[in-house]
């Protein structure tokens, strides 16, 4: 699984279904147009159901109903997580990100465009409010660079 930076200010969830989808953030986005859900609604970063759609269209499948976050170690080995949560008015909001463990080595693939790197390793510096696990066919997961470094 590799890195999609987000093309517009709030495309995070559509990056991070490409992500796991292993798809161009520009093919997601189609896919996505298709299913009516795109980066500009607030739906896409205020609920679950955008982006869950949009991984079953891509053939893989999220929990249906939100965890809360207690510890990384008790993730799944793919996840999305929510992070930088916050109200807009009544309304919860937050920055879309997907978690990845593979072979006992962790990561976070972040869209955020203005990030140095996408790839971050820095956990202790997130704070998720909760996560839906993902259910991926069985292949690596890690980038090919975190892998390395498991070897």
């Amino acid at each position: 699984m590799k890195p999609v930076v987000q093309e517009d200010r709030t495309g995070c969830g559509i990056a991070a279904v490409a992500a796991i989808a292993g798809v161009s953030y520009a093919r997601a986005k189609a896919v996505a147009a298709s299913s009516g859900i795109f980066a500009h609604e607030v739906s896409l970063w205020s609920e679950t159901g955008p982006v869950q759609r949009l991984l079953s269209r891509f053939g893989l499948r999220a929990a249906r109903t939100t965890r809360p976050f207690r510890s990384w170690a008790d993730l799944p080995d793919c996840a999305l997580l929510a992070i930088k949560w916050h109200l807009e008015g009544r309304r919860p909001c937050w920055h879309w990100v997907v978690f990845v463990r593979d072979r006992g080595r962790a990561c976070v693939l972040d869209s955020n465009a203005s990030l140095r790197t996408h790839l971050r390793l820095d956990l202790w510096r997130m704070q998720p409010k909760w996560f839906l696990s993902v259910t991926l066919s069985p292949r690596d997961t890690l980038p090919p660079q975190i892998r390395r470094r498991a070897g």
